[in-house]
């Protein structure tokens, strides 16, 4: 393994540990710290691609001790590829909070506690994100998971009214929940065992001990990534945390739980056609339950909260399109799908946040009466929704057609039923929100000289639509991205 490639893989580990410590102790300059360490980040998830790209996957033994008494750090194109989002994500979404809770307006006393602690917890989170996807066994993996729920239910809190304590309090139990299923299926693993890494578990004969630890672990990590019915957290923690908060946790934390899940179907015995059929019927709850309750959301947020409900679905229904036979290939299309969502979302809930921020409220049948227009906000919020609906040419609708595709290939029919179900649900609840934008008739006929002022070209306004032109212009390059993301997928585990 080339030297650069080891520099790259332990700088994304440890830059965001030590600037999390360094905003916490020097919080004046925490937005510097901050934005700067997620700039550092991004730098050192490109150079790790291109070494991916140019030489193949890699491992680092922290100390000197490998797999399976100690830690290694791995890299693959799918690790890769959700390193690289992670870090653009992250970057973006801090060019937000920068605005939101750094400069002049942010020393209030109403921001002054979100601004102390956002930046070392998200620094926190952005240590465990990278954590898990360079980790190369499933104890470790579960402490990095936890260290995103302790940040993520801290990010929650964060504006500190009543409706966001009361989300965070069932968040944590949620994810106190799943994190004993989680350890109990590491128990068990061990035991039939006698280790954790990744290469063990690949070589592992089937046994029904195994299967039943994959069945705890696959609870525990659906209650963290909130797949229906064990949803009841995500859509009050969405919707009333901070807008920065809300993209951080919609684009980024659920992703964890997800890509472990796409690890463990990879490395363990393969799982019985039971699990994978369950996983497919929870991912269809979750497409109809999250769809009709986004009609009835009155809330910009929370319809936004409860389409992440929908889209988490339609990646398990992905996993689950072609049967267990299936899963050596259906994990590209959740692959796809979870990289075209992650983008996706976290520039909907920063375009969210700037409508409410200029508009004075996020109510959707008043959005149409409001004088003022924050124009750009309201496009980056539209090419998010082209790329969650799946409209093409977006990322979004290759990792549908990759379902739909995958789905016919092997004579499963009804997944294709349902993410077409999916995708009109999702056109008809993002529609409310488009009628808002688009009629001005009654703003001219309520507001006195039926004048509207077009807001919306302040700098904060620029980075949710330049992510959202992002997830849609992905779409373009998808044959290299499924290229990258295969690669390793050919050698083994250290």
């Amino acid at each position: 393994m080339t030297e650069p490639l080891q520099f790259w893989m332990v700088a994304l580990l440890f830059l965001p540990l030590i600037g999390a410590i360094a905003a916490f102790v020097l919080p004046r300059h925490a937005p510097i710290v901050g934005m700067g360490v997620a700039l550092g980040v991004t730098g050192a998830a490109v150079g790790l691609c291109w070494q991916v790209q140019s030489v193949g996957t890699g491992t680092v033994a922290l100390g000197g001790w490998g797999a399976p008494l100690g830690i290694n750090l791995h890299v693959d194109g799918l690790s890769a590829a959700m390193l690289a989002m992670t870090a653009g994500v992250g970057a973006v979404v801090s060019m937000g909070a920068v605005n939101t809770f750094g400069g002049r307006v942010a020393r209030s006393a109403e921001t002054a506690r979100p601004r102390q602690y956002f930046w070392p917890l998200w620094l926190l989170l952005l240590t465990g994100l990278n954590g898990v996807y360079l980790g190369t066994d499933i104890f470790n993996l579960y402490v990095m998971i936890e260290v995103i729920a302790l940040a993520a239910v801290g990010l929650t809190v964060l504006s500190g009214s009543l409706a966001a304590l009361r989300a965070g309090l069932d968040y944590m139990f949620a994810s106190i929940l799943g994190a004993l299923l989680l350890l109990m299926g590491v128990g068990f693993v061990y035991l039939q065992l006698g280790r954790l890494d990744f290469g063990g578990l690949a070589g592992a004969d089937p046994s029904g001990a195994l299967v039943a630890a994959l069945a705890l672990m696959f609870v525990g990590l659906a209650l963290k990534t909130a797949l229906f019915p064990l949803h009841f957290w995500l859509p009050a923690a969405h919707a009333n945390a901070t807008a920065p908060a809300s993209a951080l946790l919609s684009a980024l934390v659920v992703k964890a739980a997800l890509y472990i899940i796409v690890r463990l179907l990879q490395h363990m015995p393969a799982p019985g056609e039971a699990l994978v059929v369950l996983m497919g019927l929870m991912g269809t709850g979750a497409i109809l339950w999250g769809s009709v309750q986004a009609l009835r959301a009155d809330r910009l947020k929370l319809l936004v909260a409860w389409s992440t409900v929908t889209q988490i679905g339609l990646i398990f229904v992905a996993l689950a399109q072609a049967g267990v036979a299936g899963l050596a290939h259906s994990w590209k299309a959740a692959a796809v799908l979870i990289l075209a969502h992650g983008v996706a979302k976290g520039a909907m809930f920063l375009a969210a946040g700037r409508i409410r921020a200029e508009v004075g409220h996020d109510r959707i049948r008043d959005l149409d009466r409001s004088p003022v227009r924050p124009a750009l906000a309201q496009l980056a919020f539209a090419f998010a929704a082209v790329s969650l609906i799946g409209l093409p040419p977006s990322l979004g609708f290759i990792g549908k057609w990759m379902v739909m595709e995958g789905a016919l290939a092997a004579g499963n029919w009804h997944w294709v039923v349902i993410t077409m179900t999916g995708t009109l649900f999702s056109l008809a609840y993002f529609s409310r929100v488009f009628a808002g934008f688009l009629r001005f008739d009654r703003v001219e006929a309520d507001v006195p000289g039926g004048v509207v002022e077009q807001r919306g070209r302040a700098p904060m306004d620029y980075a949710p639509l330049a992510l959202a032109a992002l997830g849609v212009a992905l779409g373009l390059v998808a044959a290299p991205i499924l290229e990258f993301l295969e690669i390793g997928r050919a050698g083994g585990w250290p």
